[in-house]
């Protein structure tokens, strides 16, 4: 069964963000859009060129309305390290979300259980913390911010258009569709 559509369980965590350690719960997502960006671990390979290429669009995810919340199962302490360590983790100004227990990983069902590792995974979460949105990728395969902001823009036009649908590789600005039976099979 796929949580898409579906609300956020309830979760408290701690975090490392902008040199502080803070708690973090389902409730500091209400009312924003929110993107939860699940990797594997800290001081891996993949991990922080996904990190840092978030890092490098935050500002224009912030203009939109966005929080990002990374997460892996390290903890908030081994984030903090691995932010003063690396250069290319320095730059991160969103939150930083630790889960050793794995409870937020599997409330979004992507825990490797025999590793104890997540999966990578990006959900774009409304602001009322329904699901809209999941990205799923296999361990080697690095996600893309550009991508991922050209999704959180799709979500929000629909969002405040009902009655519209966005079709592919749709981009601001473009025509977007009316659903009705006067289309079935004509696009």
């Amino acid at each position: 069964m796929s949580i898409i559509n579906t609300k956020i369980k309830p979760f408290k965590n701690s975090a490392f963000k902008n040199g502080e350690f803070i708690n973090i719960t389902e409730q500091d997502i209400i009312g924003k859009w929110s993107i939860f960006f699940f990797y594997p671990a800290d001081f891996t390979f993949v991990c922080p060129t996904e990190l840092s290429d978030l890092a490098d669009h935050y500002d224009e995810f912030q203009k939109l309305g966005v929080d990002i919340y990374s997460i892996s199962t390290d903890t908030h302490f081994t984030h903090k390290a691995w932010h003063s360590f690396s250069k290319t983790i320095a730059k991160i100004r969103y939150a930083m979300i630790g889960d050793p227990t794995g409870i937020l990983t599997r409330n979004f069902e992507i825990m490797r259980e025999s590793e104890g590792l997540a999966d990578r995974g990006t959900f774009i979460i409304d602001p009322e913390g329904i699901i809209q949105a999941i990205e799923i990728t296999a361990e080697g395969i690095g996600r893309d911010a550009s991508n991922l902001l050209r999704k959180i823009k799709t979500a929000q036009y629909v969002s405040s258009h009902p009655g519209e649908v966005c079709p592919a590789k749709w981009k601001e600005g473009d025509s977007t569709i009316s659903p009705s039976i006067d289309l079935i099979g004509i696009l």
